[in-house]
């Protein structure tokens, strides 16, 4: 059996700092600990950066220019700069450390909310595209932190490090989509157009974000992770395995993942996209939107409580299945229940939220299982860019749809599109067994 050869070459002499951290594990698990610390402060503001944007995107687009069927492509817009903006913050988390990435990422989307804050003074349509492109480097390091706390995560804390690195975002969440009206008011007052209100709040939420990162994410828990690997291979803590049973596991473990968190998000982000426009259609105000957005974005992220351990302890696998049958049932019920119920649409995009979350976190977990720390940043960056196209995908598809035919139809659309999780696990079982025999 042909074995990977390991070249051996003179390891390089670490600080004195790191070395530490090589040398003792206890020192490992406070850092680990110190760093979910870190990341769950920035991603409950990081949380509020993110609410802010989805929650009135769509309708500030259809105000600017008139027309329904333009109505996703702010979500798009967003989700496509977040796709440019997770594969430069896992390049330069990969080379620089997850501190220096996702700073860089929350500060810049900051940046981007102020310009669309500037796009609705000036009634400019061009900046506030530009601006919304931007914006979504905020949103691409909201998701990215969630890989920090995994770090120096082993193997049977991984899901639970991103659980709770998650579970964090729900306070900033909720209340972003809440404080809708309050922020649209407090915009008017001082003669900023009301819609843009929220891009207030998204700004000031993405720079003390990027700023908790920034001053209190040292030493880095990515670098110091690397180091210990490299350390561990030199010693000959890591065993040698078959070529091809090593590539090929860990080339399934990203495919499966991957498509997991991409299929999943797709779903997501085209029924959530049109519901405030459906909600409007049939009478429903920016108060009653914005609550049934902000139980939708807190069953994004609440239910993390409990994926985390469930995907760790039952399996990856299972839980992505499961993300597949939630999807599946919302869909059914967004498209069938009456539009005038309130009651009826907040179950179904909990139910949108909860299925996003079972996807999201079990993905995570399968990508983060196939890679090494000497990779593993900017392979995460580059399956999240794939995850941000499938959300823009999802968001300019869903205004088409509608436009055409119907939030029912959108949403019947959805829920049969989630029943494709279950043969890509069932195609993964059967070619695991293949090679484990």
């Amino acid at each position: 059996m042909t074995t990977e050869k390991v070249v051996k070459s003179k390891p390089k002499q670490n600080p004195a700092w790191l070395q530490e951290y090589i040398d003792s594990p206890e020192k490992q698990k406070q850092l680990y600990k110190k760093t979910l610390r870190i990341v769950i402060l920035s991603q409950i503001f990081g949380g509020a950066g993110l609410a802010a944007g989805i929650t009135v995107g769509a309708l500030l687009a259809q105000d600017m220019l008139g027309t329904e069927s333009a109505a996703g492509i702010p979500v798009a817009l967003l989700t496509l700069g977040s796709a440019g903006a997770a594969l430069l913050v896992g390049r330069l988390s990969q080379r620089f450390g997850r501190r220096a990435g996702l700073a860089t990422g929350f500060l810049t989307g900051g940046l981007g909310a102020i310009g669309v804050i500037i796009a609705a003074l000036l009634n400019s349509v061009f900046l506030l595209f530009a601006s919304l492109l931007i914006y979504g480097a905020g949103t691409a390091s909201n998701l990215q932190a969630r890989y920090a706390g995994t770090d120096l995560a082993t193997a049977k804390q991984r899901a639970t490090a991103v659980s709770m690195a998650m579970v964090s975002t729900t306070f900033g969440a909720v209340a972003g989509p809440n404080l809708v009206n309050v922020m649209g008011e407090f915009a008017d007052s001082i003669g900023i157009p009301t819609l843009a209100g929220p891009f207030i709040l998204g700004a000031a939420a993405f720079i003390l974000a990027g700023l908790v990162l920034l001053i209190f994410l040292r030493p880095d828990p990515l670098i110091v992770s690397t180091a210990v690997a490299s350390a561990q291979a030199e010693d000959g803590k890591v065993l040698e395995e078959s070529t091809l049973e090593s590539s090929t596991l860990n080339k399934r473990g990203i495919v499966v993942g991957a498509t997991v968190m991409v299929l999943t998000q797709f779903v997501m982000a085209a029924i959530m996209t049109m519901t405030p426009i459906h909600m409007g259609h049939h009478g429903h105000g920016l108060r009653e939107v914005g609550l049934v957005i902000g139980f939708h974005i807190g069953a994004m992220y609440f239910p993390s409580v409990v994926t985390g351990l469930l995907v760790d302890k039952v399996g990856r696998t299972t839980m992505a299945i499961a993300a597949g049958a939630t999807l599946l049932a919302s869909g059914l019920l967004a498209a069938f229940a009456p539009a005038d119920s309130m009651i009826l649409l907040i179950c179904a995009l909990v139910l949108l939220g909860v299925g996003w979350n079972f996807g999201l976190i079990s993905g995570t977990a399968l990508i983060i299982d196939a890679t090494h720390p000497s990779i593993r940043a900017k392979t995460q960056g580059s399956v999240d860019v794939l995850l941000a196209l499938s959300g823009a995908s999802g968001g300019v598809l869903s205004g088409i749809v509608v436009a055409h035919s119907s939030y029912a139809a959108l949403s019947l659309s959805g829920a049969i599109l989630s029943l494709l999780l279950i043969p890509v696990i069932t195609w993964s079982r059967k070619a695991q067994s293949k090679v484990l025999v």
